[in-house]
């Protein structure tokens, strides 16, 4: 086997397949092949929940049992460091992922390599990017929460906002290579510029006024600083590059558990801010994430989720059971048995599925516009309307990157199925 050639693993959101691109960038440009299955194997990993964590661990004793070269990046040791400990035949970094052609360096000597240490400005680092047609631009790293039950903190930091001009430069960039849709991503991209003097919306206009044929993706922003800052939000959706896709997590329905989870707003801000979007943005998706069984979610605060979900019916509804993470205050908390959280995820699965399949049905029979960004299973294409939705097209035509015209003619509670027209 070819003893300069890498292959990478990465689990968990969009921040962490940036990383992943910017160090198979910086591999590539010291001389490295990037392949399926590489002398060298980096396993880019995440920690913000428990069965995530269980996957890696195991995968990582599967990569020790075959004697594999391996370098472990990502969340897991930034926030876990202890298990540098756990597996002594593999380098670790973390987050800082410039170290990476060091550590894979050392790696393929026989040597270990262990520094674990923050991240600082990327954007203009090399990239080989995961789908030619998606930019992933992380606007920010760290947080501006302080969430109860998260262990992301711990391995991002604070919030650190990229200064504009590097952002926009990168944009330019990869509109030139080809790029048709940008994801603009960080933890938390409502809270871009709180420590600058910027703010999200200020961005946005910024990167719509760029010239070129392409849709925006924004991220994932909490309620407390969306409400802020909503006019001018609002504003920015109209623009017609940024698609009609708002990622709102209200985590619970219920005041008291948002308390106990330190987070920073109440049931009926996340509410004001939904609603307005939705009377000023044309056919908006919106996604949601809900935690359930968390300590203290009694019958009554479950049940107010409930509600709460059949009020607004979300598009996307991101679902998790509460996880313990260690090093939380959420970990000194009373923990529900987990026949509760497993009975109320399954409460929760299935009135999503009622009422998306049925949403999605009505769609049958539209016509219109996608962008068609990224290839499907059993030679299906993916094509993304305005408001975001997954169109599955069969066809044998080059419209991979192209704007076409579609049909649906059938739906699951997850996508739609179209043909061109």
């Amino acid at each position: 086997m070819n003893q300069k050639t890498v292959s990478f693993e990465t689990y968990g959101c969009a921040v962490n397949k940036a990383d992943t691109e910017y160090m198979a960038g910086l591999l590539k440009d010291s001389g490295y092949g990037i392949v399926d299955n590489g002398y060298i194997r980096v396993v880019n990993t995440c920690t913000v929940k428990t069965p995530t964590e269980r996957k890696i661990l195991k995968r990582l004793r599967e990569l020790e049992e075959e004697k594999r070269r391996v370098v472990v990046s990502g969340c897991m040791p930034s926030a876990q460091p202890e298990i540098t400990e756990e597996f002594r035949d593999f380098s670790f970094i973390g987050v800082n992922i410039r170290d990476i052609v060091e550590a894979v360096d050392e790696t393929r000597r026989g040597l270990r390599f262990i520094r674990i240490s923050g991240q600082g400005n990327i954007l203009g680092l090399p990239k080989r990017r995961l789908n030619k047609l998606v930019e992933i631009i992380p606007i920010a790293s760290g947080c501006a929460g302080d969430c109860s039950y998260c262990i992301t903190r711990k391995a991002r930091g604070s919030l650190q906002s990229r200064p504009m001009e590097d952002i926009l430069e990168r944009v330019e960039n990869s509109l030139r290579a080809g790029v048709r849709e940008l994801w603009i991503t960080a933890q938390d991209t409502g809270a871009y510029g709180l420590d600058s003097g910027f703010s999200l919306p200020e961005l946005l206009n910024e990167i719509t006024k760029i010239k070129g044929t392409y849709r925006i993706r924004v991220g994932m922003m909490n309620p407390q600083h969306a409400i802020k800052m909503l006019d001018d939000l609002v504003e920015c959706y109209r623009s017609g590059k940024i698609y009609g896709f708002l990622h709102l997590p209200v985590q619970s329905g219920d005041n008291g558990v948002l308390k106990a989870m330190n987070r920073r707003y109440r049931v009926d801000e996340f509410r004001e801010v939904v609603e307005r979007f939705r009377e000023e943005v044309n056919d908006l998706s919106l996604s949601t994430d809900v935690i359930l069984g968390f300590p203290g979610e009694d019958d009554k605060a479950f049940q107010n989720t409930v509600d709460l979900i059949e009020e607004v019916k979300p598009e996307v509804l991101n679902i998790s059971r509460f996880w313990l993470r260690p090093g939380t205050r959420a970990e000194e908390m009373k923990q529900h048995p987990t026949r509760i959280t497993k009975d109320r995820s399954r409460v929760i699965s299935r009135i999503f599925r009622e009422y998306a399949l049925e949403k999605n049905r009505e769609l049958i029979g539209w016509e219109g516009r996608v962008l068609v960004s990224e290839k499907g299973r059993y030679n299906s294409l993916v094509g993304r309307n305005q408001s975001y939705k997954p169109v599955i097209l069969k066809t044998s035509r080059d419209v991979l990157g192209k704007f076409v015209n579609v049909r649906v003619d059938d739906a699951t509670f997850y996508d739609l199925r179209g043909v061109l027209v």
